[in-house]
């Protein structure tokens, strides 16, 4: 049994599976076993994960038809055999000594889980260090729910709030196995994940160093057009609600409308994003329609956001003064130049 298993999504990953690859092949830590889960590919990932996997017997190919990066996760973690389990996406990298550094503050803490800080990485940029959303050291069960779930449920407004990713994190195996934990959906799965996760009885350890670079792929589905993205999201409430009254979560008043705010951006936003085909009047039709979901309409009435970014902050004033046409020409301007 390896100590870890890595489980890495791939679909149309030919641009960037190979530095990937190559980023844990070059792990200081060399007890792993890495599961590629095809999903689905058109490219050259087929060969590429082929010729990896004829190289080093740790490296296992799991092929399925498309059916999204939840789906993919799910099918490596029912195989997986390792102590701990990691999440790599395709187009991001490891530092070398990543897991080398996570396990060894897990084993002096003696915790169940750890997370490390990360790079964010644009086209043609530099890497930006992020760093402090979890302090170094080590969290009991209660500190990392106050750590982790909190933000996630009460939080998603203030600039530099935490972000719900689960790559770079470790996950104890048997935990995951015995709760039956598991993704749904194209996006905002991680949050649900996290929530669940640290609502158990687990200490956390934090590696507040930059170990995973996170690449801000222009193609990648959150910089796209997200189809449906209104109903992923009141289901992702829903689920949210249900934990926070199973758990027994201590979330502040308020806390729903604060992730309405959220939702409600992003919903927006959404209606400019590239590959969007509705015409301006459509799409200023489209924002009212969202204002007047009741979740959004509560929040549009009853909380003022705070902490925001300033472009945030422009967006919802414009929301809640219900100046729709002025807000769908600053977003046309705003993605004027955007394929």
């Amino acid at each position: 049994m390896p100590t870890l298993s890595i489980i890495l999504p791939a679909y149309n990953a030919e641009q960037y599976l190979d530095r990937c690859v190559r980023s844990v092949l070059s792990q200081s830590c060399q007890d792993w076993e890495l599961i590629i889960v095809d999903d689905g590919s058109t490219d050259a990932t087929a060969d590429i994960c082929n010729g990896f996997a004829s190289e080093d017997t740790r490296i296992q190919i799991v092929r399925q038809p498309n059916a999204g990066v939840s789906a993919a996760r799910n099918a490596g973690m029912r195989i997986a055999t390792g102590r701990y389990t990691a999440f790599l996406d395709a187009d991001d990298t490891l530092d070398p000594e990543a897991y080398t550094e996570m396990l060894a503050a897990m084993a002096k803490h003696g915790a169940d889980c750890c997370v490390c800080g990360y790079y964010k990485l644009f086209p043609k940029g530099e890497p930006i260090a992020v760093l402090g959303e979890i302090p170094p050291g080590h969290y009991s069960a209660k500190m990392a729910q106050k750590m982790v779930v909190l933000p996630l449920l009460a939080d998603r407004l203030r600039a530099g709030a935490l972000l719900g990713t689960i790559w770079r994190y470790l996950f104890n195996t048997k935990t995951l196995a015995d709760r039956g934990l598991s993704f749904t959906g194209a996006y905002l799965e991680d949050e649900i994940f996290l929530i669940e996760y640290f609502s158990l009885p687990l200490n956390l350890a934090s590696v507040d160093k930059p170990l995973y670079t996170y690449y801000q792929n222009p193609n990648s589905v959150t910089r796209r057009y997200l189809e449906g993205f209104m109903d992923t999201f009141l289901v992702t409430l829903r689920r949210k609600i249900k934990l926070v009254e199973a758990f027994s979560i201590p979330v502040p008043e308020g806390w729903i409308d604060n992730s309405a705010w959220a939702g409600l951006l992003i919903a927006v936003s959404n209606e400019f994003a590239p590959g969007h085909t509705r015409s301006f009047r459509e799409k200023v039709s489209a924002i009212k329609k969202i204002c007047r979901e009741p979740v959004f309409e509560h929040a549009l009435k009853h909380y003022t956001p705070s902490g925001m970014a300033r472009a945030k902050a422009v967006v919802a004033a414009l929301l809640r003064r219900r100046l729709y046409y002025t807000l769908a020409l600053l977003y046309t301007f705003k993605n004027r130049n955007r394929a």
